[in-house]
């Protein structure tokens, strides 16, 4: 009544060990490569590019080390609107891992900064 119809009815062995049918020339050797040097960076950006993360970095940390602690963290907008979110926000242990993420910041940036090295 109904016929199958195999549209992929043969479908040779990818990974077979014997050689396949046909020409037997050996394998032509590979093209040797050119070595290219990578682009280097000069050292001047380099070091600029480091003087900027470790300033935003250290800036960042102070900021947000300092901010749960003011007035601008209690009167909040944000958490006027959201009376949850200010409960949580003013509880201290909140205040002190924010806090310690900032210190965390500021760990990095001056680990960058004291790590550096030219290459």
């Amino acid at each position: 009544m109904f016929t199958r119809i195999d549209f992929m009815s043969y479908q040779p062995n990818l990974f077979s060990s014997n050689a396949p049918n046909g020409s037997a020339e050996p394998a032509s050797k590979p093209a040797p490569r050119l070595v290219t040097h990578p682009h280097r960076t000069p050292v001047w950006l380099r070091r600029i590019d480091l003087f900027v993360r470790v300033i935003v970095r250290l800036y960042l940390g102070l900021l947000v080390v300092a901010l749960p602690w003011t007035h601008l963290w209690d009167e909040n907008h944000l958490f006027q609107l959201f009376p949850q979110v200010a409960w949580l926000a003013a509880n201290g242990v909140v205040r002190g891992i924010i806090s310690g993420l900032g210190l965390l910041n500021i760990w990095i940036a001056v680990s960058d900064a004291i790590e550096y090295r030219e290459p």
